[in-house]
């Protein structure tokens, strides 16, 4: 049978050659995970380049990030049902090569508008990939070859987002901004061909499409769409004061509603949410949840510090930053190895301690910081990602029966993302309160009855009357940057202290989880 998977044969060996076929194909999906995980960020440190080269407004240009991630994170739950109606073999070749198609658009566009559009193409398109290489690493390898497969995609989905600034920063410095886009061509006409050629670990079921939900996908759509703007627009727009705001809230109720109806009632739903009966599924969901808050959240934090206090461009964000990259790609080996011999719950102590430990260390940070003083942070930050994703993902998707991999797949990494959205609305708030709470409490002790304050404006003064410049108005503009700096380092620290509980609380709720079995095949063999 073409969907029968090794874990599936009795008395299998442990080491039992995988089929080299399957294995290539494997890599080309994995490759293509990659692609589609690392448009999310790539983008993120050339938004200025982007926005001159398309005559963009201010208020336009983050759309070019909030387009992929509105049209991915509906993609992503999808996929499980699209992979059993179309076979992932299908489903990769079209994502992979409509992903290409929509990479080669985005960098021909001439004006925001066609941008907006062609990134959301590429979102919604590219998102059917990532769900589908989960899935094939716990259908066609044996149990024994996951200690190695686990780091491997553990790694892909946790590197691409980080890196992602870096590797954007160095093609927008050195080339142009349309080479965001044009750099997945090659690889991405190679992941569909081979997808084409080698994927056979399932068949089509097209029988299915006959009962598709389309009630239930519109639910999703405008659930999960309305969702990711609210949060994506909300911190900079006042939440539920801003009328926009308000009615996509309404509409994103109204959305949930149909969907979950739907979901629990319709014979064949658009998204199998049976996969949360499975206990370990659930908790491993979320903590994949808060996985994404700390892996988006703080890959979010690092560029706004570099770029708003230490004046950085985009290159040299890339290059302070990558260091997470490092650390966990040397670190993706021990964390296979290790989760093949120690207690998962251990693992999961140690992943977000570890969290704990890199954000607590940023909490005593002010406006000198630069490379090495950030560099600990994130070498501690990056092992523990690997030590979090793996033992996570062994959790979630190690103990399900292969029929509800593919759906399953899909939820898991949408907690993830939704994680990362719920995240970044969180700590754009928390900024943006925190800051204006430390600028009234600074601005308070900046008066004439505070002689430093008055001596530092006297001394800022003299500088620009020696310049030729208006002193008095210039040095009191100077002053009122210099607190408004010290506010917003304040309210980083602030953020990293409020992370830091977040990832303790969690590093104790691994510990009151029971240990998973050890062993044998997944459930439901």
């Amino acid at each position: 049978m073409a969907d029968a998977t090794y874990s599936d044969v009795p008395g299998a060996p442990a080491e039992e050659r995988i089929d080299p076929r399957r294995l290539i194909a494997f890599v080309a999906m994995v490759f293509g995970m990659f692609m589609a995980i690392l448009d999310i960020q790539i983008v993120s440190a050339s938004l200025a380049e982007i926005q001159a080269g398309l005559n963009a407004g201010a208020d336009e240009i983050s759309w070019v990030q909030t387009s992929y991630l509105i049209a991915e994170v509906i993609m992503i739950p999808l996929s499980g049902t699209l992979a059993r109606i179309l076979s992932t073999r299908i489903l990769f070749t079209v994502s992979a090569a409509g992903f290409t198609a929509a990479s080669v658009l985005a960098a021909t566009a001439t004006n925001i508008d066609q941008m907006i559009v062609y990134r959301a193409i590429q979102g919604f398109i590219g998102g059917g990939m990532i769900p589908s290489v989960f899935a094939a690493a716990y259908t066609i390898f044996p149990r024994s070859k996951q200690a190695i497969i686990a780091p491997v995609i553990g790694l892909v989905a946790t590197l691409a987002p980080t890196i992602g600034p870096t590797v954007g920063g160095y093609l927008s410095s050195y080339f142009s901004w349309h080479w965001l886009f044009l750099i997945n061509l090659g690889p991405g006409v190679v992941v569909a061909a081979l997808a084409w050629l080698l994927i056979d670990f399932d068949e089509p079921e097209f029988n299915l499409a006959k009962s598709f939900d389309w009630l239930g996908f519109i639910g999703m759509a405008v659930f999960l769409g309305a969702l990711e703007f609210v949060l994506e627009e909300g911190p900079a727009n006042d939440w539920l004061a801003d009328e926009t705001i308000l009615i996509f809230s309404i509409v994103m109720t109204i959305g949930a509603i149909l969907f979950f109806y739907r979901a629990f009632t319709a014979s064949f739903p658009v998204v199998d949410l049976g996969a949360f009966r499975n206990i370990n599924f659930a908790f491993g969901s979320v903590f994949s949840f808060v996985m994404g808050i700390g892996l988006y959240g703080l890959t979010y934090l690092y560029p706004l510090y570099l770029g708003r206090i230490r004046g950085y461009d985009s290159l040299m964000i890339g290059e302070t930053v990558f260091v997470t990259g490092i650390a966990m790609f040397l670190c993706a080996p021990m964390s296979g190895a290790l989760s093949a011999r120690v207690d998962p719950r251990i693992m999961l102590l140690l992943g977000f301690l570890g969290f704990g430990v890199s954000t607590w260390m940023l909490t005593p940070i002010d406006a000198e910081w630069d490379f090495w003083e950030l560099f600990l942070p994130q070498i501690i930050r990056g092992a523990s990602l690997m030590f979090c994703m793996v033992t996570i993902t062994n959790l979630a998707l190690g103990t399900l029966p292969v029929d509800r991999l593919k759906s399953a797949s899909g939820l898991f990494n949408l907690t993830r993302n939704l994680g990362g959205a719920v995240g970044l609305a969180a700590i754009t708030t928390l900024l943006s309160d925190r800051s204006d709470l430390h600028y009234a409490r600074i601005a308070e002790t900046v008066t004439s009855a505070n002689r430093t304050a008055v001596e530092t404006l006297d001394n800022l003064a003299a500088n620009f009357d020696a310049s030729g410049l208006s002193g008095a108005d210039a040095a009191l503009n100077q002053l009122t940057g210099m607190v408004q700096q010290q506010a917003w380092v304040m309210a980083f620290a602030d953020v990293s202290w409020i992370l830091t509980m977040l990832f303790a609380g969690l590093a104790l709720g691994a510990l009151a989880m029971k240990k998973p079995p050890s062993g044998g095949a997944p459930a439901g063999h």
